[in-house]
């Protein structure tokens, strides 16, 4: 199938590679990583020109192999019991009041990192309580009691994406499920309801506007409070080609949707990801 042509509504600005460049050097002497490298976010030169960032912890090497995903996959090395620390002296060069963390998917060890993802949270809180802490999990294979570890470590947000519709689960992401992603923020919510939670879509993949409606309605069963929409966009190393670009208008009609469902907050753009722009929401948590 040829590709399809970049519509103008989809071109990357100007970036500021020297902010990109300083922001990159010092996480480096930290041995830290973000998903905006890894993931080859489009959003990478704004969010580093803000002095944002998502870290990517527990490695670079992740034990699924998703085909939207630009990570590599295989045989993790053992977790930096030291990354924890690193985070916090991060978090205050750059002076962050919103700290979003994100991880490879772990299969691999017992808990699936959860209690690496509270010891950071801990760290934070110990550096200073009123930093807002997001933590992007994976689904921990839907272990209740795994899922209780990074509850209990009190972060602000726990997001964790649903990535595509149900129809489109074994083709794009066969080592996950739909249901047990539902589960998951469900799971959260019933633990502990002053918890807000987020989940994240990608469009443009041969998905119909009745499939994304319906994994929005699906995830306001389980009371999901944030929802992002973004446009997939095709890494280097994928076989999975883009189906459509979806219209800015479009993005605008899942918006107003997602607020008439009952969604406290509503991210959906071309180039919205999970974590672009998480500060936006903030609000929520001053009431």
């Amino acid at each position: 199938m040829p590709r399809l042509k970049k519509p103008e509504w989809m071109r990357i600005g100007k970036m500021d590679w020297d902010e990109i460049k300083k922001i990159q050097n010092m996480l480096r002497k930290l041995n830290l990583r973000t998903v905006c490298e890894e993931s080859m976010c489009p959003n990478i030169g704004k969010c580093f020109a803000k002095q944002t960032a998502t870290f990517l912890v527990m490695g670079d090497i992740c034990t699924r192999d998703c085909l939207f995903c630009d990570i590599k996959h295989g045989k993790p090395h053992l977790l930096d019991t030291k990354e924890p620390n690193h985070i916090v002296e991060a978090v205050k060069k750059l002076g962050l009041k919103h700290v979003v963390i994100t991880s490879v998917t772990r299969d691999d060890l017992p808990d699936g990192g959860a209690a690496h993802f509270a010891e950071i949270t801990r760290k934070i809180r110990e550096y200073n309580k009123d930093v807002i802490i997001e933590l992007l999990i994976p689904d921990l294979k839907g272990k209740e009691k795994d899922i209780r570890t990074v509850v209990e470590s009190s972060p602000n947000i726990v997001n964790h994406n649903v990535e595509v519709v149900p129809r489109l689960f074994n083709k794009v992401t066969p080592q996950a499920k739909y249901e047990k992603s539902l589960k998951v923020l469900k799971f959260v919510k019933e633990m502990d309801s002053s918890i807000y939670t987020k989940s994240g879509l990608m469009v443009g993949l041969g998905e119909t506007k009745k499939e994304v409606l319906g994994v929005m309605e699906n995830l306001r069963t389980v009371d999901c409070d944030i929802l992002t929409i973004g446009q997939y966009l095709k890494p280097p190393s994928s076989n999975l080609e883009i189906e459509e670009y979806v219209t800015p208008e479009l993005f605008k009609e899942y918006a107003k949707k997602g607020y008439e469902m009952g969604f406290k907050f509503v991210a959906s753009a071309p180039f919205v990801r999970s974590s672009f722009n998480a500060e936006e929401a903030d609000f929520l948590l001053d009431k």
